[in-house]
């Protein structure tokens, strides 16, 4: 959605990108004394995110979001930024937080959550918000025993951090303010002004986000957001993200008879509904991943030349992706993956009908269903994928309800489906090549000592588009958590050195942002 905000007519390369700021901000780098600073301060800063990890963080749990978001104000005030409870009726209140830099002409937002995902307890090697340190995972992915964690000194990189949240996303707020302590203790001062939003209804779905953001739009002012959401490269290396997909998603149910009949006396007499929905659903995408839904390709944006680029210089880990996950071949001929993400999909993400194994019975089944996420790309929109969608089921000979047929319904069509249509939102992607763009690439770069990888857009799906369509402004993602840290699921773990690196990109963009990225505002 930002692509309309730009004018720049040439492209540039990732390399090209690296050179064009990396070189001038290399002398001024403050990573040293972030780094010294960090290795004298492990164990505290530790501490700090095991407390907070304490705190329950269930959007739903009205009075613990309130806890986390107090908590949250107290952590920024005592390092001296501004900082209010932005209320959002009965939904939880967002933080946010403002630093200004003498003489900085930039004003950058940093983006997190504080809300977490919902938990199974029972399915937990340990209670999820009781946080426990471990050493490195071991053979088979098995858990390591706990550790203390020690009162000062070092603590082993490769020791990971158990709890709901731990990566997914309260670790990065505590990299932000752990940045911020660095930088001070260095003398050092940020070269942009700082703001900071962290949401706490992500995980719910940001349903409240939108009007937030619109009272507040004058608040939120800023010259980039950058959101700290997501994880690494699966190679470990550290990424940045230019976008996202979008994601819309629908339940279909399709009918047969009104009870289930022997298969022997009306098995090639009856319509089976599930060999009905097998044959819908393979007109809609084939075994490839080709979607054969007309049109549903009409509005898609082909990748430009810098995307294209970007996804060529990623490590390769396609081959280890296959034998990790015992995949003889992928989709599209072998396609590379993050060539795949660059376009739309259609998921089947559930199948349904009678039974199977030992509770198959040799019965004509009453309905089927199956369970889609169409993944979408810029210019596509949910209500225009709908709109083709319902005119393919329709071309093929059904009858579209959206509750239960009535019996008249299913005596009147030979082919009755019922589709339940979630909500969704679109892709939202900004250009590689905008100056900021290329600045915090090169920022990112100085930070890590080597060229940072640059990810044209997220395989999964973010409510981008509510910041982009209300704000207006750029939308850049840098990521630090390990992309092994099973987010959503049980045993959400943080690697520590994750939580390390984190620190001294974030204090590196802090501090060298502005000089990077010169000339007016995009």
């Amino acid at each position: 959605m930002y692509r309309q905000l730009t004018a720049f007519g040439r492209r540039f390369s990732v390399v090209g990108a690296f050179l064009l700021v990396a070189g001038s901000a290399t002398a001024q780098s403050v990573t040293p004394a972030v780094r010294a600073w960090r290795e004298r301060h492990e164990a505290e800063i530790t501490r700090e995110l095991v407390a907070f990890l304490a705190i329950p963080n269930v959007a739903s749990d009205a009075a613990n979001i309130r806890r986390n978001a107090e908590t949250l104000r107290a952590m920024l005030e005592r390092r001296g930024i501004t900082a209010r409870l932005l209320e959002n009726g009965a939904a939880p209140p967002a933080v946010f937080g403002e630093l200004r830099a003498p003489g900085a002409t930039r004003t950058v937002m940093f983006y997190a959550h504080y809300d977490g995902q919902p938990v199974s307890a029972s399915e937990w090697a340990t209670p999820p918000w009781r946080p426990v340190l471990r050493g490195p995972p071991m053979a088979g992915d098995s858990l390591a025993d706990p550790i203390p964690l020690p009162a000062g000194g070092r603590l082993d990189p490769e020791a990971r951090l158990y709890a709901r949240s731990a990566s997914d996303d309260k670790s990065p707020i505590i990299a932000m303010l752990a940045a911020l302590d660095a930088l001070k203790a260095a003398g050092v001062a940020p070269s942009v002004n700082l703001k900071f939003f962290f949401e706490g209804e992500e995980e719910a779905g940001s349903e409240h986000l939108r009007p937030l953001l619109e009272r507040n739009a004058r608040l939120l002012a800023a010259d980039v957001w950058l959101f700290c959401d997501g994880p690494v490269h699966q190679s470990r290396k550290m990424q940045v993200v230019f976008g996202a997909r979008g994601v819309m998603g629908l339940e279909m149910t399709v009918y047969g008879p009104s009870r289930a009949l022997h298969s022997g006396h009306y098995g090639n007499w009856a319509p089976n509904p599930g060999a009905l929905l097998a044959e819908l659903i393979a007109s809609m995408r084939d075994g490839d991943g080709n979607i054969l839904i007309e049109r549903f390709l009409d509005d898609v944006v082909p990748p430009t030349t810098a995307e294209r680029a970007a996804v060529r210089a990623l490590p390769p880990t396609d081959d280890a992706l296959r034998r990790s996950l015992l995949i003889g071949g992928s989709e599209a001929a072998g396609a590379l993956l993050f060539e795949r993400i660059l376009l739309p999909a259609v998921n089947v993400r559930g199948i349904r009908a009678g039974q199977v194994g030992a509770l198959a019975n040799n019965a004509v089944p009453t309905e089927a269903r199956a369970s889609f996420d169409f993944r979408m790309v810029p210019r596509q929109t949910p209500e225009r994928v709908r709109e083709l969608v319902e005119a393919h089921v329709t071309k093929r000979g059904w009858f579209i309800v959206r509750e239960e047929p009535t019996a008249a319904e299913r005596l009147a069509h030979a082919k009755v489906v019922r589709l339940e249509w979630e909500g969704g939102y679109p892709s939202v992607r900004t250009l590689m090549d905008l100056a900021v763009s290329r600045a915090v690439l090169g920022v990112v770069s100085e930070a890590i000592g080597a060229p940072v990888l640059a990810l044209p857009t997220l395989g999964g799906s973010l409510p981008l588009n509510t910041f982009a369509e209300v704000l207006k402004v750029p939308l850049i993602t840098v990521p630090i958590v390990n992309h092994d840290n099973n987010q959503h699921a049980k045993d959400e773990n943080l690697r520590l050195q994750n939580l390390w690196d984190g620190i001294e990109v974030f204090a590196a963009l802090m501090a060298r942002l502005g000089p990077a990225w010169p000339g007016v505002v995009p």
